[in-house]
């Protein structure tokens, strides 16, 4: 699994959308029991904290070290550094896997390996995320300008999956109709920027171009973003459900 998100943890933590309530409204009654979940590649641990509030007991983990130091302590939380596909818990552990905007990142063929080996038979595995944002008016025009044409070409090829909606991931279980749902918020112009300096293909650019496209692009933006205090900035969710 790459490591895109350690050197930008902070600002994930402070930009990156939450779930709302309604995802997990959707989740929790397809599950057995709430004894043990494992939230694999919990980034900031916004996922885990939401679990944490059902779950007896919530196993956190992610490749990035900074990420899990930037992430929120709760008693029922445990939080170790591991890597999705090597992750060092018994057979038949948990009700509960979860994978938030990470899915795409992981050797799909070892990861489920491991889900099979450590979700109970009658468990659930939910894999979801969201899509690139839905801004109204020009400012809209503005971030999938720079989306497609100024960080495009330095995206990993596993962005795909995101651009495809996850339908295209391997998923080798009994599959459960994943609802439709967006975040939606009402965002100020510096909450945006912070956002899209958060993307690892800005990232990628910055490190083979020697500057910030984000900083570049702020005039541009600030221009399509106009006289307004707040847009509307909608998340479309995107996920898969399944059990084994």
């Amino acid at each position: 699994m790459k490591d895109n998100f350690s050197e930008q943890a902070a600002g994930y933590a402070r930009f990156r959308p939450h779930y709302p309530r309604a995802l997990y409204e959707a989740i929790f009654p397809l599950v057995p029991r709430f004894q043990r979940a494992w939230d694999c590649g919990t980034g900031n641990g916004q996922v885990a904290l939401e679990l944490a509030g059902r779950f007896k007991e919530v196993e956190a983990t992610d490749l990035s070290e900074k990420q899990i130091r930037n992430a929120s302590a709760h008693e029922h939380i445990s939080y170790s550094v591991q890597a999705a596909e090597e992750a060092t818990f018994p057979r038949g552990y948990f009700d509960l896997i979860t994978v938030a905007q990470a899915i795409h990142w992981f050797d799909f063929g070892r990861f489920y390996a491991a889900v099979n080996r450590v979700l109970r038979t009658d468990g659930l595995l939910a894999v979801f995320g969201y899509n690139l944002p839905e801004v109204e008016g020009r400012a809209g025009d503005a971030v999938r300008y720079f989306y497609r044409e100024v960080v495009g070409p330095y995206w990993d090829p596993e962005r795909r999956y995101i651009d495809e909606a996850y339908l295209t991931i391997p998923f080798p279980f009994e599959e459960i109709p994943f609802p439709p749902l967006e975040m939606a918020y009402h965002w100020n112009f510096h909450q945006l920027a912070g956002y899209l300096k958060t993307w690892s293909a800005v990232k990628h650019f910055e490190r083979q171009q020697g500057y910030d496209p984000a900083d570049h692009f702020m005039e541009e933006l600030k221009t399509a973003w106009g006289e307004a205090g707040e847009r509307i900035v909608r998340f479309p969710i995107i996920g898969r459900l399944g059990r084994l």
